[in-house]
């Protein structure tokens, strides 16, 4: 059943326009739930520093207020009267900070840098499903390639098949041999289907790494056979010191816990604001002659500023706990970063020893497939002549289309190795 759906899915593939492995990475790029995730906190940064910017704004308020007082009551005469009562006020209120220690602006400066660092984590989610996207796509490339390979040696398997047959006719050759024959072209068939579906399952983990809504008629381009240059490993690191977004991003975590500890100590600091009112009210009650509502509201308008300061002197040892745990996280973001130089350098010696082993087999494996090639077409003659029995015929074939599986895996190894190496040393950002 499953090989079923998954032939049905291959004959599907072949009726869509093939992608590209740049239409892969930015498709995957658009459609990742962490690169998302990391574009929803790039936005809460920046509506971070917009508070940040708002908190140099003055804070204005209304108010209106209504109240009734019924029953006994004080009177101006200091005796208790039966008397309702009733109150209206309403006014407003500015709050304008002048001095905040400095809090204000260090925070703007905590906020900024932070969404600084955020459009970085940003950019390394991006990277980090570019180089996944990579390593999917040559995998179903090489996938596709051993599937050709197979069907090679099945080709092979099938024309000696029908050899021996025309052999067997004119009775040249004994009916073990036929039998030896059929049993090679039956193990070929298996690993032509075994490969197959390693290729289409390669295209399909490729197609859910893209998280694509649909399998349906989903296919890859071949990648142009570049060499591309080796670059030494000391200059990778330089450049990628310098514009890798990962150690980017850790060097602006260090500098967000710098201002996080900058803003903490402003709680030594004293506030100063400025505060102004403004409002009027109307006061009634029972059995006394009352000026009315817009005579009182009039009469009664005032208007008031004032200044006011705030010095800490104790606050329970609060900001110095805050300067105390800030510290703490600016120590961890410098092992952060210190951690990420180490595990980045490692990772590019690796790429870097990995391409030129890579390339190495690469180049010896084109040659073995030359060599075993001629070997192979040698001892093909010798066995048409009957001077090669079918044991050595099938050792020979073995060898060639070993090495012709080989050199695909070199092949793609070497382009996987260069292209990691390539993608650390980049510098257009």
């Amino acid at each position: 059943m499953l090989s079923l759906s998954l032939a049905l899915w291959a004959a599907g593939a072949n009726s869509a326009e093939p992608w590209s492995l740049d239409d892969c990475v930015s498709y995957a790029i658009d459609h990742n739930i962490d690169v998302s995730t990391r574009r929803l906190e790039t936005l809460s940064g920046e509506l971070d520093v917009t508070a940040a910017k708002d908190r140099f704004l003055p804070q204005l308020s209304g108010y209106a207020s209504q109240s009734f007082n019924l029953g006994r009551a004080l009177t101006a005469d200091n005796t208790y009267a039966n008397r309702n009562t009733s109150s209206f006020s309403v006014g407003a209120q500015l709050s304008l900070p002048i001095f905040q220690g400095l809090s204000a602006v260090r925070r703007l400066d905590y906020a900024r840098s932070g969404l600084r660092a955020m459009v970085e984590q940003l950019e390394a989610a991006k990277d980090d499903v570019t180089l996944n996207v990579i390593s999917q796509y040559l995998q179903a490339l090489y996938s596709g390639e051993m599937l050709q390979v197979a069907k090679e040696r099945l080709a092979i398997s099938r024309g000696e098949l029908q050899r021996r047959s025309a052999l067997l006719e004119s009775g040249k050759i004994p009916e073990l041999d036929i039998y030896q024959a059929r049993q090679q072209v039956a193990s070929d068939e298996l690993t032509v289907v075994n490969a197959t579906n390693d290729s289409i399952m390669a295209l399909l983990d490729l197609a859910q790494l893209l998280n694509l809504p649909s399998a349906d008629g989903f296919s890859i381009s071949p990648l142009a056979d570049t060499q591309l240059p080796l670059v030494s490993a000391d200059d990778v690191f330089r450049n990628a010191l310098q514009y890798n977004h990962s150690m980017r991003a850790s060097a602006l975590e260090v500098e967000s816990a710098e201002k996080n500890t900058a803003l903490a100590k402003t709680g030594y600091i004293p506030t100063l604001s400025l505060n102004a009112g403004l409002g009027t009210n109307y006061y009634k009650t029972s059995s006394i002659d009352n000026e009315n509502f817009g005579q009182q509201m009039r009469h009664n308008f005032s208007q008031s500023f004032g200044f006011s300061l705030s010095v800490p002197i104790f606050d329970a040892f609060g900001t110095r706990n805050s300067v105390r745990r800030a510290r703490l996280q600016e120590e961890n973001a410098r092992l952060r970063l210190d951690d990420s130089r180490a595990r980045l350098f490692k990772a590019i010696n690796q790429a870097y020893t990995q391409a030129v082993g890579a390339d190495k087999k690469r180049r010896a494996a084109d040659v073995a497939v030359e060599a075993s090639r001629a070997a192979f077409e040698a001892m093909k003659q010798k066995y048409d002549f009957g001077r090669a029995n079918a044991t050595e015929f099938e050792e020979a074939k073995s060898n060639y289309t070993a090495a012709m599986a080989e050199a695909v895996q070199a092949k793609y190894e070497s382009i996987l190795r260069t292209r990691i190496l390539q993608f650390y040393n980049k510098s257009d950002i």
